[in-house]
């Protein structure tokens, strides 16, 4: 089944079991709309910058982020989770590793510190190319590392969430807003460089 043809059939039934609850009172017509747009209150790419500038800038943050993502952001006021809650993983690039995010089964991702997932890494492409040549496809996002840069392929999963640590770019001794701005939604999967 193709990732179009399948994302019409989840809406469809979406819709349906939407439309049903709505017919039997359980829900109102704006109920789900309300609770969507308070879910993604503040999902933004913004707090996994913040996060990473924050690790470029402190380390000690920067230890207790890559042992235990999930209790670092949580000291910032972030969550990986959504309706439930998730571990958090951060893999840091370094020189020679570079680390990109996927979900081979679906499209689980730390919608609360990267915001709504782009549509290219919810398709049947992305997440089965991305495990099977991983430097094919960041050359289709116009991203070329060295021959000699190991890369390893996170899957996600209902449970566990991952997120990038880009290499901090040169950048001499800027504040932790000015780094900030420069961390794209990208870089956090690890299909870009900074």
């Amino acid at each position: 089944m193709s990732g179009t043809h399948s994302d019409a059939v989840i809406s469809r039934r979406v819709r349906a079991l939407e439309t049903l609850l709505e017919e039997r009172g359980v829900i109102g017509p704006t109920v789900l709309d309300e609770a969507l747009d308070a879910f993604l209150a503040g999902a933004t790419p913004l707090n996994g910058a913040r996060v990473v500038a924050r690790a470029w800038t402190d380390p000690e943050f920067k230890e207790r982020l890559l042992a235990d993502g999930t209790s670092a952001v949580a000291e910032l006021g972030y969550s990986a989770g959504g309706v439930q809650p998730q571990r958090l993983r951060v893999v840091e690039n370094t020189e020679d590793t570079h680390n990109v995010v996927v979900c081979t089964l679906c499209s689980c991702y730390p919608v609360r510190l990267l915001g709504p997932s782009p549509g290219w890494y919810k398709s049947e492409a992305y997440r089965s190319r991305v495990v099977r040549e991983p430097r094919a496809v960041l050359a289709e996002f116009g991203f070329t590392l060295p021959p000699d840069t190991e890369i390893t392929v996170w899957d996600s999963s209902a449970e566990t969430r991952y997120m990038v640590l880009p290499r901090r770019p040169t950048t001499g001794s800027l504040r932790e807003e000015d780094l900030t701005a420069m961390v794209t939604r990208n870089a956090l999967i690890g299909t870009a460089p900074l």
